[in-house]
């Protein structure tokens, strides 16, 4: 598998986050994967509700001086 392409919306604020990830994940494969990297502290509760909406789910959230990165996974082909 391959590394997750990342996505930097470090210095922005809710929803510029999300929606960067969004459309990042639009037309995607299945069980492809992304590294959002956020310092809105809200990135930690409107991501899982993203993916819960797009039948994506939330591999893993880390933390490390203010940095969310935040990976997810795809859950099929009709993200978009």
């Amino acid at each position: 598998m391959s590394e997750p392409v990342v996505i930097d919306a470090r210095g922005h604020r809710c929803p510029v986050p999300s929606l960067r990830l969004r459309k990042a994940m639009e037309g995607a494969c299945a069980a492809a994967q992304w590294t959002l990297l956020a310092t809105d502290p809200m990135a930690r509760i409107d991501v899982p509700f993203l993916m819960q909406e797009m039948g994506g789910r939330v591999i893993g959230i880390d933390e490390s001086d203010g940095v969310l990165q935040i990976t997810v996974e795809s859950g099929d082909a009709r993200t978009g």
